[in-house]
């Protein structure tokens, strides 16, 4: 990435969620995680406030645990119901 190019990234982390006030951050992760998904089947990948959902899951989650969950949910084992 050129130095142009990394001058407009802009990093931030999730906000604060008033469902999750404690310091463990899992369930905060798992629940941004299915209602990404839950968003954009209901309303489609480009619709802007799902994209929220998103960036707070990749801000709070392991890569490892969205790498098994994406596979999970790919072959239909996931135990989260991802429909609205």
């Amino acid at each position: 990435m050129s130095d142009a190019e990394s001058a407009n990234v802009k990093l931030t982390t999730a906000g604060f969620d008033a469902r999750f006030p404690n310091t463990n951050q899992t369930k905060h992760c798992w629940q941004n995680y299915v209602d990404y998904y839950k968003c954009i089947n209901a309303r489609g990948e480009e619709f802007e406030p799902c994209k929220q959902f998103r960036r707070a899951y990749y801000s709070l989650c392991p890569n490892e645990w969205i790498s098994k969950w994406d596979s999970q949910r790919e072959e239909g084992t996931n135990p989260s119901n991802f429909e609205v």
